[in-house]
């Protein structure tokens, strides 16, 4: 008889792993598992594996990485490659070992070339070169959706891969130096609402466009992936709507410091010029978002300031 119950989920005190905590408890039907730093290093084979065998998890969400922005990836790279890689190799032959029955591994929507027509397919995969500030992510992410492919084709493991776009939401990252765009933004106006700052300087030209989705729907949607999808190809999960920067600077700034003058700095990269998913095949799942952009910056702009007032910058 096989006694094996309850999901992992690897990361979860990261921004996407504790919204997955979050959604998994409301739902309220299974054994909830974390899988972080406290229970294992991901990065070591060993203390993986022994984690799996003693918890034997039905299923595994592998949400744990190293993450960050343009900055970070440029400053730090080798972590960015070699932990990234470290934690897909890892969990997902542990998984195999430990006989889990399904897992999702969480990819990322830089993995696609950075000249990909858009909106981009899964198919886009590996059809060009990818940008250059965030490459050595990149790379170990695909490594990870091929390693959770080749699971499925050499040993018939029940893996499945999703692609995210750009996230945000409460518990994310604001430090200015390794943050991500949106998260970054509400900072930096936030700041100079309370200070009376005349202008807030945004990083690049503000003409790239970007697809946002609230970390609370990504979690909703990994959990109709775990339900209805097995798929070998990976799915794409977003909204198919997407703004410029200028465009999103210019919401938080409504937000966080209505009056304020936003400069461009054109000597900062911008990244990849467009980047929006093609969701068709998540949607015909029956998915959809329910968090739209302005209320999601709205309620994670008044996370953040209810942590400055606890004392916690969360950086």
């Amino acid at each position: 008889m096989d006694t094996r119950d309850g999901v992992a989920v690897a990361g979860p005190r990261g921004l996407v792993g504790s919204a997955l905590l979050r959604r998994l408890a409301a739902d309220g039907r299974d054994r909830v598992l974390p899988l972080g730093r406290a229970e294992a290093d991901l990065r070591d084979p060993a203390a993986t594996l022994r984690w799996f065998l003693e918890h034997r998890p039905a299923r595994v969400y592998v949400a744990a990485a190293v993450v960050g922005g343009i900055q970070a990836n440029i400053e730090r790279p080798v972590e960015f490659l070699r932990d990234n890689l470290l934690i897909a190799t890892s969990v997902l032959e542990a998984a195999r070992a430990a006989g889990v029955k399904k897992l999702l591994y969480l990819g990322s929507s830089c993995i696609y070339p950075r000249e990909a027509p858009q909106p981009i397919r899964e198919d886009a995969l590996l059809t060009g070169p990818l940008e250059p500030t965030n490459e050595p992510y990149a790379i170990a992410k695909i490594a990870g959706v091929r390693l959770a492919q080749a699971y499925r084709r050499q040993y018939g493991c029940e893996f499945i891969s999703a692609m995210p776009t750009n996230l945000y939401g409460p518990g994310d990252k604001f430090d200015l130096r390794t943050s991500h765009v949106l998260p970054a933004l509400i900072r930096r106006f936030h700041e100079a609402g309370r200070d009376g700052a005349a202008s807030v300087t945004v990083w690049g030209t503000g003409a790239p466009r970007r697809e946002f989705l609230h970390v609370d729907d990504l979690a909703d949607a990994l959990v109709c992936l775990m339900d209805r999808y097995d798929g070998d190809s990976p799915v794409n999960v977003g909204t198919g709507v997407d703004l410029t920067i200028a465009e999103l600077a210019a919401k938080v700034r409504d937000l966080a410091a209505p009056g304020t003058r936003i400069e461009f700095d054109p000597s900062r990269p911008d990244g990849v010029p467009r980047k929006l998913l093609d969701v068709s095949r998540l949607t015909a799942l029956g998915w959809r978002p329910r968090i739209s952009l302005d209320e999601g910056i709205r309620s994670t702009l008044a996370w953040y300031r209810q942590h400055l007032q606890h004392g916690q910058d969360n950086r």
